[in-house]
């Protein structure tokens, strides 16, 4: 998928969004990821997010975790 592609995609997911709180979320990941060095948003966490990011990532390596991204664009 091209980068133009990528971007009409996201901007029709997020067009499709009415969660006010979700949009600032996604926002702000956005903003911060832009703005930000390399790393420097993992230094944020604390000790307990990191270790639930670690946590998430062991997950998502067996398939029956993982949702079909069908799914969750039908949910936004």
């Amino acid at each position: 998928m091209s980068t133009i592609e990528l971007k009409s995609n996201l901007i029709k997911i997020l067009n499709k969004i009415d969660d006010e709180q979700l949009l600032r979320t996604v926002y702000e990941f956005l903003k911060e990821s832009k703005t930000s060095e390399p790393g420097q948003i993992w230094k944020t966490l604390t000790e307990d997010q990191r270790k639930e990011v670690y946590s998430s990532y062991e997950e998502s390596q067996d398939d029956k975790n993982l949702i079909n991204w069908e799914e969750v664009k039908k949910k936004y």
